[in-house]
Order: C-alpha cells, then sequence, then structure tokens
C-alpha cells in the first residue's frame, strides 16, 4: 500500500515520543524534517513515466527522513537541559549560537525577502548544476533557508531592496549550494567507499580543515571504527551502548555540580540523578534512530535522484544533510562531539580571560546542539583521514573556530548580532562576512558585478573546458 509509508512514518514519530515520555523523558519535539528531500523520489515517478504502484518504495525515503528528523528532536530535546545544567553548574553567560535561533529573530522582519531568495537560489542552483561541473543538488532544506535568511540580512543592512536584493541574494545563495557539496565531495568520497551521494551542510569549511588536519597528523593512526575492547568490556563495541555510558557520565557530574534545586526545575520535580541518566540514554537513543533513518533514506533516495537526475541535470549528485555520514563511523560520531565541546570550553575560557583587557570581545558560549552535529561530523571528516588523532584533533580545532568565528559575523547582522545568538556554522560566517565585505561598498554598480561576477565563474569554466575538449578531439 503506497499510503501506508506516509502514515506509518507519523506513526513512528508518536511512537517515539510515547515511548521516551513512558521513560520519563518529557517534552521529546521532532526536529524539522526536511520533507522536501523525499521530492527526487517522488519526481522520478513523474519524470520518468514510471507506474506509481510499481514504484511505492521510493516514499521510503519519505520515511527516511522523518525517522531522521524524529531521532534529531529526540537528540535535541534530550541535549538542551545538558547546556541549561551546563551553564548553571559554571554561572556563565553570553551569545550562544543557534542557527534556529537567529533565523526566527529574522524572520519577523526579513521574511519576504528570505522566501524569494530562497526560491531564487534553488532555481539557482539547478541552473549551476545542468549548466556547469558543479554537479550537486543541495538538497537540506532547513539549511537552505538558514542561508537565504543570512543572505538577505546582510544585503537588506547594506542597503539593497527590490528585484536586485533577490536577484544578487539568488545567485549567491544558489552559488553556495553547488561550491560547498563540491567542496567537500573528496572526502565525501573516502567517508563512503562510493560516489553515489554529496554533502550538503553549512559547516563545511570546518570539516575540510578537520580532514586537512587528519591528512597532516593521522599517519599511522588507526581508524575510530578499528578500536578493540577487553573481552570483559566488548560490549563497548556497540557504539550506541558507548554513547549512553559517555553521556550518563557527562550528564551526572554536570547535574551534581547545577544542583538537585535547579536540576529538578528542568526535570519537573523527577529525582535529578534519574532525570539525568534518562536524558543521556534518551541522548543515545536518538543517534540511533538517526543512524536507521540514514541507511533507509541512502538506501531510498540514490536510485530515486539517478532517475531524475538522467531527465533533467545529467550526473548530478544529491547533496545530504549531516547525519547522512554518522553511520560510516558511529564512533568518531561521539568523539567528534567530546572533542568539539572541549574545544568550545576552552575557547569560551580564552574569551571570558579577554573580556577585561583591550580586546573586550563578547563571550561565545558552547551550544551543545551544534557541537554535537558539527563536531561529529568534524569527527567523521578527520577520521577519514587520519584516523583518531585526526578526529581528535580535527573536532576540537572545530570547536574552537564555532566559538571564535561568530565574532566575524556579529558586526554585519546590524540589530540583530546583538540578540543574544547568532549563526552557528562556519558557512554562515564566511559567506556572511564575504557577502557583507562586498555589500561595504555601497554602490549597486559593483556589489551587482562582484556578486553577478562570482556566479558567472562556474558557467565560464565550464564553457572554455567544453572549448578546449572538442579543440582536443578535432
Amino acid at each position: 500500500m503506497c499510503g501506508s509509508g506516509l502514515g506509518s512514518s507519523f506513526m513512528v514519530e508518536m511512537n517515539i515520543k510515547t515511548a521516551l515520555k513512558d521513560l520519563g523523558v518529557q517534552d521529546v519535539e521532532v526536529e524539522h524534517v526536511d520533507l522536501g528531500s523525499g521530492y527526487p523520489g517522488i519526481a522520478d515517478l513523474i519524470v520518468c513515466g514510471k507506474d506509481l504502484e510499481d514504484n511505492c518504495s521510493r516514499f521510503g525515503n519519505v520515511l527516511g527522513f522523518l525517522i531522521l528528523g524524529a531521532g534529531a528532536g529526540v537528540i535535541v530535546s534530550a541535549i538542551e537541559p545538558f547546556g541549561a545544567m551546563f551553564g548553571e553548574a559554571f554561572n556563565m553567560q553570553g551569545v550562544v549560537p543557534n542557527n534556529e535561533a537567529i533565523v526566527a529573530a529574522a524572520l519577523g522582519t526579513y521574511g519576504s525577502a528570505t522566501a524569494i531568495i530562497m526560491i531564487v537560489g534553488m532555481v539557482s542552483n539547478i541552473l549551476i548544476a545542468r549548466f556547469t561541473r558543479l554537479k550537486f543538488i543541495f538538497l537540506t532544506g532547513h539549511h537552505t533557508l538558514y542561508m537565504a535568511a543570512l543572505i538577505a540580512i546582510v544585503l537588506v543592512v547594506a542597503g539593497f531592496e527590490g528585484i536586485l536584493l533577490y536577484l544578487l541574494g539568488g545567485m549567491a545563495l544558489g552559488l553556495t549550494m553547488a561550491v560547498f557539496p563540491a567542496l567537500a565531495h573528496p572526502t565525501m568520497r573516502k567517508i563512503t567507499g562510493n560516489d553515489d551521494i554529496a554533502f550538503g551542510h553549512f559547516s563545511t569549511l570546518t570539516y575540510i580543515l578537520s580532514a586537512q588536519i587528519g591528512k597532516m597528523v593521522g599517519k599511522g593512526s588507526k581508524s575510530t571504527e578499528e578500536t578493540s575492547f577487553p573481552k570483559g568490556l566488548s560490549f563497548l563495541r556497540d557504539s550506541s551502548v558507548s554513547i549512553a555510558l559517555t553521556m550518563m557520565v557527562m550528564y551526572l557530574i554536570v547535574a551534581v555540580i547545577a544542583g538537585a534545586e535547579f536540576t529538578e526545575t528542568l526535570s519537573g520535580g523527577q529525582n535529578f540523578i534519574i532525570f539525568a541518566l534518562l536524558q543521556a540514554i534518551a541522548f543515545a537513543a536518538g543517534v540511533y534512530i538517526v543512524l536507521q533513518g540514514v541507511r533507509m533514506v541512502i538506501a531510498e533516495i540514490v536510485p530515486a535522484f539517478k532517475g531524475f537526475s538522467e531527465k533533467v541535470v545529467p550526473d548530478a549528485k544529491p547533496a545530504l544533510d549531516c547525519p547522512v555520514v554518522f553511520p560510516f563511523a558511529p564512533n568518531a560520531v561521539l568523539i567528534g562531539f567530546l572533542a568539539s565541546f572541549t574545544g568550545g570550553v576552552i575557547g569560551m575560557l580564552i574569551l571570558v580571560g579577554l573580556r577585561d583587557t583591550a580586546f573586550n570581545l563578547m563571550v561565545i558560549l558552547p551550544g551543545v546542539v551544534p557541537h554535537f552535529f558539527v563536531g561529529a561530523t568534524a569527527g567523521v571528516f578527520g577520521n577519514a583521514t587520519g584516523g583518531r588523532r585526526g578526529a581528535v584533533i580535527g573536532a576540537f580545532v572545530n570547536g574552537l573556530l564555532l566559538t571564535f568565528l561568530p565574532l566575524l559575523l556579529l558586526p554585519v547582522l546590524g540589530d540583530l548580532g546583538y540578540a543574544n545568538t547568532t549563526f552557528s556554522d562556519a558557512d554562515f560566517v564566511g559567506v556572511g562576512f564575504l557577502i557583507g565585505r562586498i555589500a561595504a561598498f555601497r554602490n549597486t554598480w559593483v556589489v551587482g558585478l562582484l556578486i553577478s561576477g562570482l556566479f558567472a565563474l562556474p558557467f565560464v569554466h565550464a564553457l572554455f573546458s567544453r572549448g578546449r575538449v572538442q579543440a582536443a578531439e578535432e
């Protein structure tokens, strides 16, 4: 039955919530789900003229993304209390980088511009993939929205409006949606062992850096997945068990330091030790759910996307969200998170030390959610090129950058730069800073020519490459 796929996906979500609430884990919300990422499967049916009944399995990628979103929601719901307890335990106040929070603050003012830039950007991405050598279709919908919002903010603050705002913003967005997956793709081939899928998550700069660090420091270092355990600890080979036990220790430490009274305000009166243990288990459960969702997405979206791309964008590859790499190195996921969070804490302490000096920099607090998703991914990229050392050092440097890079972005966000949050991931900082510097010319002709010129580069390169090939054949 075709209809049962979507219906059962919502049942999966409800069953996850019910089971966790039975364990005492409350207020679990499903993280934003990119249902749009299921469109290639449906488009494959329509464009290729296939029989709907014979291709019901194509809806499996929608189900996979729903499961992935449910798992991400479990992780976020479990990890947010950890951030609150950490802040209380160590009495830290400052700016917490969080993409969702800054976009929510921005959409009230820049909502229309964001929506139009997003549409123009997606069309631009398809044009780039169709006519240039950057054959990547960016399918991470929420990051497309976030980047559109960032570009809208920076250009509006710089004085742009109307058609020029939408065209320049859309071209800039489409370019980022094609360029960043291309930059990550060499390492993605190492991670996945094939050329079927690409990577679409806007912290690519730190992931590439992590991979480069792995190359430099990882000679002779074994993969994180080759960890050997004594016979009595063989159960730790199960990554879900390892994650649960590690997080139990971390949750218990911060819960005890934060104190029973504060922790029980988060738990609704539940014993603070029990609450900490259950949140740690829920975190591990969320990671497990995400991994299952990713496996299902990969199994379904690759054949579906190939059918679609052969008709519309030949040889294009789907660029998917960061959890797509988690199943390839589950141990690196945990190692990357812990190393990144450690780097974030050390970076925060450095900023605290500079607060009363001539630098007087704003303190950036380590947001646990970005450190998990971005740090875990940096760990996987570092492990692909440098084994355990690459995973640890690459993710640690990523944690430092998640602390210091947002400081570059605050000045170009206008009034939003002081909303106690900012964009967290490196690509947002890099793109925002670059467009902010370009827009600082305050001359529409100069800015228009610069952005249009950057957008035209892959088309010009493709044209000259085609010309050289034809000349060689003649």
